[in-house]
């Protein structure tokens, strides 16, 4: 029997037949695991970091991610991704790994790192990103960089103020969402569905922007893109724009 304990170093093993309810494996280190159709219910995992695992069909719920680490980690099979329910994950750091449908429910992401990584499908419903200084103090921290979003669903998703450069959100539902202030330099917005979303001070410049209508959104003032780009949303708006 394995001892699977917090601060252990775990390498090359499939642990899908342990029981992981209610574990604290706080700082555990997991090298080229394999997780398959496990339950993460209840489990402590602050600051244990996961490197080229396989967690595919996991469901992590009410489980402490708080400064975990996951790189080069695989966390789809086919069209199911891992899921995140009511569970805590400030600080926690993904590095290019596969997230593709996941569904992250619930749960507190107060300065998520993820950078790289394979979010294509994925759905964030009523994630919370901010934290709370203070009584009128309130927070958000998130950076989603280079990552790809595509068809991702993030309805009134809030993150104003983040890092979302190089990110593609290509056909992505992005409808009442709050990115003010967001930096989405270089980013692909693509078709993606955006009425309702308030882009106020947002940061556009060199962004893909086809297709994205000024006129659907909440806010604009002050949204920042170059001179090419204003032709390409004068035209969604059906202004026809001549040279001279």
């Amino acid at each position: 029997m394995v001892e699977i304990e917090a601060g252990a170093r775990l390498v090359g093993l499939d642990l899908s037949a342990h029981d992981f309810t209610d574990a604290d494996l706080t700082d555990a280190v997991f090298e080229d695991c394999a997780f398959a159709e496990v339950q993460f219910q209840g489990v402590c995992l602050q600051g244990a970091c996961f490197k080229g695992c396989r967690l595919v069909r996991c469901r992590f719920a009410h489980a402490d991610l708080r400064e975990a680490v996951f790189e080069d980690c695989v966390m789809a099979e086919g069209h199911v991704g891992v899921q995140f329910a009511f569970s805590r994950l400030e600080e926690a750091r993904f590095a290019r790994c596969d997230l593709s449908f996941a569904r992250i429910e619930r749960s507190a992401l107060y300065g998520i790192d993820m950078e790289t990584c394979n979010l294509r499908g994925a759905v964030f419903m009523k994630a919370d990103f901010h934290r709370a200084f203070g009584r009128n103090v309130v927070r958000a921290s998130a950076a989603l960089k280079g990552c790809n979003l595509e068809l991702a669903d993030l309805t009134e998703v809030r993150l104003p103020g983040c890092d979302l450069n190089r990110t593609s959100f290509r056909e992505a539902v992005l409808m009442d969402a709050d990115l003010e202030g967001a930096d989405l330099r270089e980013c692909d917005l693509f078709q993606a569905l955006t009425a309702g979303a308030k882009l106020a001070r947002a940061d556009l410049r060199g962004a893909e922007v086809s297709g994205l209508n000024l006129l659907e959104l909440a806010s604009r003032d002050g949204m920042k893109v170059t001179v090419d780009q204003q032709y390409r949303l004068l035209n969604a708006m059906g202004v026809d724009v001549h040279a001279e």
